[in-house]
């Protein structure tokens, strides 16, 4: 068994959420990492994450102006993203933040964060399966790629009072997917043409937000991808991938509970999918822990904060598409 280090890396987490609660039990437990500080607006949240872990509560800025504090975790709300991270870029602190980096690519633009150790969590890089598809399209195992299928639904909608402040479905949900559809396509997106309907909560309608999507990509060398998004499959998680090629397709199936399956007379039947991402990421998130370990060694960051705007630029160009009916061209790529 490897030795802890004799120093751990000090850190601070900004947000006691549903998100901060998972980074902050992954940094707390990576030997290499201290979880020093925990900062919310909810005093009682900070102080009982904090407790939890053998960290304090206290103010963002005492502890950017903690020279001890070598990296900061963002996991503020959305619409706290950039300033959080301009905030510990200026004090020289190495940055994790959530997704996505901002709710507008014009503001995320004028951010001036290109320079900063900014590490974005588009966990689903970190992905064990989907790690390995993509080892299968960089050695050639298909051939060239040609057209990418990727499939994201969710089991359940989220309350309305979330979709309300979570920037609509293709900056919240669709996110995860334009940046895995740039991460397996491996150049530049040039058109984005999106199709999207309120068909399984009128309340998300109501809020002035859509629930069901289909979007296009292409690339300018042809390739194709299409990303499926719902707010409800009605039978758990839905995460899958399938890659075709000039020899062949590689794809990764829904991960199940367990691996038991029952034959009987009445046919087959296999455990449900894991039916939330917080359990069908979890090795994600814990390898993105350890990435932002290898980050405040020196690593330069996998996800930065060109993929993050990258990532929104094309949330944005499907929301036009969406308006418009039509396809939106991106000059340069995203």
């Amino acid at each position: 068994m490897a030795s802890r280090p004799e120093t751990r890396a000090a850190v601070a987490l900004i947000g006691g959420g549903r998100i901060g609660k998972i980074h902050a039990a992954n940094a707390a437990a990576h030997p290499a990492l201290s979880l020093k500080y925990v900062i919310d607006p909810i005093g009682d949240a900070a102080a009982m994450l904090a407790a939890r872990y053998g960290a304090m509560p206290t103010t963002l800025e005492s502890a950017l102006a903690d020279p001890a504090v070598a990296g900061v975790i963002v996991a503020s709300p959305t619409d706290q993203h950039l300033a959080h991270c301009q905030q510990a870029a200026a004090a020289g602190k190495a940055i994790f933040c959530e997704k996505p980096i901002d709710l507008s690519v014009e503001r995320a633009r004028a951010a001036a964060l290109g320079r900063a150790r900014l590490f974005l969590g588009f966990n689903r890089r970190f992905d064990p399966s989907f790690r390995a598809l993509r080892q299968q399209l960089q050695a050639g195992t298909i051939g060239s790629l040609e057209t990418l299928h990727i499939i994201s639904h969710d089991p359940a909608p989220p309350p309305v009072s979330y979709i309300k402040v979570s920037g609509g479905l293709f900056k919240d949900m669709t996110i995860h997917d334009f940046d895995v559809a740039r991460w397996l396509l491996a150049e530049p997106i040039v058109e984005v043409y999106a199709m999207a309907a309120c068909l399984v909560d009128p309340a998300i309608g109501a809020a002035d937000d859509i629930d069901t999507a289909k979007v296009l990509l292409r690339t300018a060398s042809g390739r194709i991808a299409l990303i499926s998004n719902s707010r409800r499959s009605g039978y758990g998680y839905d995460q899958r991938i399938e890659a075709f090629g000039s020899d062949g397709s590689v794809r990764v199936d829904n991960l199940t509970t367990t691996t038991v399956s029952v034959w009987d007379e009445e046919g087959a039947s296999r455990a449900p999918f894991q039916n939330f991402f917080l359990e069908r990421y979890a090795e994600a998130y814990r390898l993105e822990m350890d990435h932002f370990a290898a980050v405040l060694r020196g690593e330069e960051p996998a996800v930065g904060f060109a993929d993050g705007v990258h990532a929104l630029e094309l949330a944005e160009a499907a929301g036009r598409s969406h308006a418009t009916g039509r396809p939106v061209a991106l000059s340069g790529g995203a």
